[in-house]
């Protein structure tokens, strides 16, 4: 299944995607995509409902975020083996871990603010993961009975703020803005190995990020059990699994994003984005 959310900011409504690509309502079954709708008792039942007897939604409506009300977003920092050694850090011996604030969650398609101050913004196309069952101490065995499906995520960066003002990476990364998710939900079902899926990005058109899951340093399962030792997952938190080569930090000179720009982002089976960026 393709879950999705549609309309306008803060008033998304819940839908599905149905075999012509077409929208199709899902307020009547369930009133968000997110927390309990994504236990795998609830997705079962949406799996056996007739989709061609679902409401159609006219037109092309502004996509929000797939998930709604999301309690962690949390992200895996230089977990491609590739781009650690293109900007030059040393591959961990364990993952990275930094967090994005949820108030930095936009719609797949929705303008991406370049902050006040920015000098480096970047991109970073990532494959999300998101939990449908919770849990804490998940063993790797049982760590993929534990995610309710895949998407794209952009993992906006301010590398100034990241890097060189001291503290955490977490100032750099939770923008307004920062965090487009989407278009779609893809269940685990449809994604039989996360760990072979090409992923992209463009800026205006040139090709900067094109990479594939498999170079991947920790794979999904060893990430949610890992992060299940220091925190209990719960259903509709997200995990951003790291980016792979040929961000702007890492081009020769780097590269940063200026007002005005268009960023498309893609990752194989999981549909695309595209953000133009603003001034905030």
């Amino acid at each position: 299944m393709k879950l999705l959310r549609y309309g306008p900011a803060g008033k998304e409504r819940p839908a599905i995607l149905d075999s012509n690509g077409k929208i199709r309502d899902l307020s009547a079954q369930v009133s968000d995509i997110g927390g309990d709708a994504l236990l795998p008792a609830s997705l079962d039942k949406l799996r056996h409902l007739d989709i061609n007897s679902l409401p159609l939604v006219d037109g092309n409506p502004r996509l929000g975020a797939c998930i709604g009300s999301v309690g962690k977003f949390i992200c895996i920092g230089l977990n491609y083996a590739d781009h650690a050694a293109e900007t030059g850090a040393e591959i961990p011996k364990e993952p990275v871990i930094f967090s994005k604030w949820t108030s930095s969650i936009v719609g797949p398609n929705d303008d991406v603010e370049i902050p006040r101050d920015s000098v480096k913004t970047d991109w970073e196309v990532e494959l999300g993961v998101v939990i449908g069952k919770g849990g804490r101490y998940i063993s790797e065995a049982d760590a993929l009975s534990h995610v309710a499906g895949y998407c794209v995520i952009n993992d906006v960066s301010e590398r100034e703020f990241q890097i060189e003002r001291g503290g955490t990476w977490d100032k750099g990364k939770g923008c307004d803005t920062f965090g487009p998710i989407g278009p779609w939900l893809v269940t685990a079902d449809e994604i039989p190995d996360p760990h072979q899926l090409n992923l992209w990005l463009e800026v205006d058109g040139k090709r900067y990020q094109n990479g594939n899951t498999r170079t991947m340093i920790f794979k999904v399962p060893e990430i949610v059990s890992y992060l299940s030792r220091f925190m209990s997952l719960q259903p509709g938190d997200i995990i951003s699994t790291g980016t792979p080569p040929g961000v702007g930090l890492g081009q020769k000179p780097p590269v940063y994003l200026k007002a005005g720009q268009v960023m498309h982002l893609g990752i194989e089976g999981l549909g695309e984005q595209r953000q133009k960026t603003v001034q905030a």
